[in-house]
């Protein structure tokens, strides 16, 4: 007779030593203005892909990548560890 038996690991794959720590997760939600310009971005260049793009789809590829570079420079300049100001 055939025993059925399940692998324990693959089942209980994500135990809780392996979760994402504190510092991580606080380090992703300190990233996510960045990660929700360069979504925005990548939404208007999706939109345009099949087709020439108008004057209001060029404005707003502009202005996500205007956002997208704002939220670099406030992520970099929140950064511990720096003061601020031109490098």
């Amino acid at each position: 007779m055939d025993h059925i038996v399940t692998v324990q690991d693959a089942v209980t794959a994500f135990e809780p030593w392996m979760e994402p720590t504190d510092a991580e997760l606080g380090a992703i939600d300190a990233e996510m203005p960045v990660i929700r310009a360069e979504m925005e971005l990548l939404d208007a260049q999706i939109i345009v892909i099949d087709r020439t793009p108008c004057e209001l789809d060029e404005r707003r590829i502009r202005r996500a990548r205007r956002r997208v570079l704002a939220a670099h420079r406030e992520y970099v300049n929140g950064l511990p560890g720096r003061s601020g100001g031109a490098a």
